[in-house]
């Protein structure tokens, strides 16, 4: 029997003015929150019928907001705060804390489906380590089968050229790795077309708490 392969989803708290700022113009604060909020409920969902192994929120500043205390109600996820440092810094510690192999997404890639996290589990089965590219440059997933600093330290993030960065830096550490096929995270306006029907804004959105 294959042993578990934890999923650990990324998340920034849902607070209006806050979340996904870059969809405020489209959306007004209250909407990108929500929008961000539902996203989170649904990366949560497509982790949990995955069915890899156990399920994690690492979230962002804290995770006193009130989606993540449902989420952890709801479905027993259970809950850890990424702390300080730049993304990588706290992407790297998740990976120390655990161990591996480990799954690590974000919360705003909702095309990143039970079926393609099943498929990045089995590839670390073969291999180092496991990406799904993004389509603006970046990934929304990275799976380690041990801890990799050199992944993650000093890397310019939220630019076009972080997956190509990451493949060299993962050639010089002579890891074998995966690729899966690219998604569409949503970050701007124009990435709102990529939503799934069930996740499309409504026209009016209801002030979160």
């Amino acid at each position: 029997m294959n042993a578990p392969v934890p999923i650990v989803v990324m998340a920034k708290a849902p607070v209006a003015g806050q979340a996904k700022t870059r969809l405020i113009p489209a959306l007004g604060a209250d909407g990108a929150a929500a929008l961000a909020q539902r996203m989170l409920v649904h990366a949560v969902g497509q982790a949990l019928s995955a069915r890899c192994g156990p399920v994690e929120v690492c979230a962002a500043p804290d995770a006193a907001h009130a989606a993540f205390a449902d989420l952890r109600r709801q479905h027993g996820v259970t809950l850890q705060v990424q702390g300080a440092g730049d993304l990588g810094q706290r992407m790297h510690r998740i990976f120390e804390r655990h161990g591996a192999p480990l799954l690590l997404m974000g919360s705003d890639i909702p095309t990143l489906d039970a079926h393609a996290l099943r498929a990045a589990a089995e590839a670390l089965r073969s291999h180092d380590a496991v990406f799904v590219p993004a389509h603006d440059g970046g990934y929304a997933l990275v799976g380690l089968n041990a801890p990799c600093a050199a992944l993650f330290e000093h890397m310019t993030w939220s630019v076009p050229t972080v997956m190509e960065h990451t493949r060299a830096r993962l050639r010089t550490a002579g890891l074998r790795h995966a690729e899966l096929p690219a998604v569409h995270d949503i970050d701007a306006p124009a990435d709102l077309v990529h939503l799934p029907a069930g996740l499309q804004p409504l026209t009016c959105m209801e002030p979160l708490p």
